[in-house]
């Protein structure tokens, strides 16, 4: 049984992609789904899905178009319909404004890293890390975060070993790739972590939520 949870805070502002429909319904309460689409610093485009509870929605109607700020927090779930991607990252939304402000995709996370990084070269000669999180919920549930960094922190974490808990800035992005089922190619959509900063914490720190996140402007990518 878990004792503690880790810190998982997301802020969004962006567009409403098109109007929320129902999600699923639990203990009681009905949830919807929208995509929420948020603008980079590049000019690319990430495509995020929200989740928000219903009681907070009929506060807040939300319709396509809609400029909005959120916070919440990210979520996995494991999809074992055999449709789509296996692992289903959301969005769940605590809190939302409609307002206009620049485009923002912030996120702080702390957890335990609970399978081996895979460190590689792109094509390219890049540097680059894929790791799985395992950050917990309050109340006795655990989210699988994939995240990936890039270039000196990349090797950084490519050093890591299963179990260590760590402290990690950056933000959720979606990615568009191509599955081949079958003799048909599927276009599908990943979602991962982009970590821009990072700290390695003593167990205790993060039983015990004693640290502070990485400064952005620290990160060596």
């Amino acid at each position: 049984m878990q004792t503690s949870w880790n810190e998982n805070r997301i802020t969004l502002h962006g567009r409403v992609a098109e109007a929320p429909g129902v999600s699923h319904v639990n203990h009681g309460e009905t949830y919807y789904l929208f995509p929420l689409t948020v603008c980079r610093l590049s000019g690319a485009e990430d495509r995020l899905n929200a989740v928000i509870p219903e009681s907070l929605l009929l506060r807040s109607p939300l319709a396509a178009g809609d400029e909005v700020s959120l916070w919440g927090e990210v979520r996995s779930f494991n999809n074992k319909s055999g449709l789509g991607s296996r692992l289903v990252i959301t969005v769940f939304v605590r809190e939302l404004r409609r307002e206009q402000a620049e485009d923002e995709n912030t996120l702080e996370l702390a957890g335990t890293l609970c399978k081996p990084p895979v460190y590689r070269r792109t094509p390219l000669g890049r540097d680059i890390c894929d790791m799985m999180l395992a950050v917990n919920r309050r109340y006795g549930r655990t989210d699988y975060l994939p995240c990936i960094a890039w270039g000196t922190l990349a090797r950084r974490c490519g050093g890591l070993d299963v179990g260590s808990a760590l402290a990690a800035e950056g933000r959720l992005q979606s990615r568009v790739y191509t599955k081949r089922i079958g003799e048909e190619n599927q276009e599908r959509t990943a979602f991962e972590i982009s970590i821009m900063s990072m700290e390695v914490l003593e167990r205790t720190q993060l039983q015990e939520g004693a640290w502070t996140f990485p400064r952005r402007a620290e990160a060596v990518l």
